[in-house]
């Protein structure tokens, strides 16, 4: 009996802010055009139109593995200090009861505690990216919750726990930035040695055999750079999810680009549906 198709698992950049629907003033005006620009084309490496999308955003923390399951997910403009426009964006994609219970069942089966919350809002780390990627909002989204202690181990099993979504016409998503050091990054536009190093060393090793790449990312914080480009690591650890849902499967750099300096990048596992 054959397998049944699987989606990939993506690690995507979810960019700064709303910055992809704003006139940019902290550098050059096209800083986040080209990123923009990929995830406005994502669906043709995704392949099908996905049943819901699962999202992991390095936006929300929990103690517990907390999972969205509003029907109507509100939208949370949890950015500050931008044009008074962007906190009236919207992006009405509706969520899914069934999809949160199904995850709770899955984490639960792996011995994983979870939760539901049914009131949890879509941060900017969901609805901005996904503004480009399915601008039609009309596919579920169940946004799910990092854990607060940010374990490489713990988030990698996470994804395996949800490995058999991606049969079930699911699209599991990290979204997060692969270098996010705030602090370099608003005071620098010239070129960034370290978010080179650290890019170089994350490529190889989302490239490399499954087993190779799970030992690498659950040390990732020896690779060169590696706390400069995350001193808080909350922008990584998505990644992990995503990994652990393919994790015996290739992985692929999707997108490269360098933004106020630094590079960064997108990555996917698993192997994409033909359209």
């Amino acid at each position: 009996m054959s397998q049944p198709e699987q989606f990939p698992s993506l690690y995507i950049p979810h960019g700064g802010g709303p910055c992809f629907f704003m006139d940019w003033t902290l550098g050059p005006t096209d800083t986040w055009d080209k990123m923009a620009a990929w995830l406005g084309q994502l669906f043709k490496s995704v392949g099908h139109k996905p049943k819901a999308i699962v999202v992991f955003s390095a936006h929300w923390e929990s103690p517990q593995v907390t999972i969205n399951a509003s029907s109507t997910p509100s939208l949370i403009y949890d950015y500050y200090g931008f044009p008074a426009h962007t906190y009236s964006i919207q992006y009405p994609a509706p969520g899914s009861p069934e999809i949160a219970s199904r995850i709770i069942e899955l984490l639960n089966n792996s011995s994983i505690d979870a939760t539901l919350d049914p009131i949890h809002g879509l941060d900017h780390g969901v609805f901005i990216p996904f503004k480009l990627i399915y601008p039609p909002a009309d596919i579920p989204i169940v946004q799910v919750s990092l854990l607060a202690n940010l374990s490489p181990e713990e988030h990698f099993a996470i994804g395996q726990a949800l490995q058999p979504l991606r049969s079930e016409q699911v699209l599991i998503v990290g979204s997060g930035l692969s270098y996010h050091n705030m602090g370099v990054l608003m005071n620098s536009q010239t070129r960034n040695d370290d978010a080179d190093h650290f890019n170089n060393w994350l490529t190889e090793t989302c490239t490399s055999d499954p087993e190779i790449r799970k030992k690498r990312l659950f040390n990732w914080h020896t690779a060169p750079s590696a706390k400069n480009a995350h001193p808080r690591e909350e922008h990584l650890i998505p990644l992990m999810v995503a990994a652990g849902a393919a994790s015996n499967e290739e992985g692929h750099c999707l997108f490269t680009d360098r933004v106020m300096g630094a590079t960064v990048s997108g990555y996917q596992f698993g192997k994409s549906l033909l359209r």
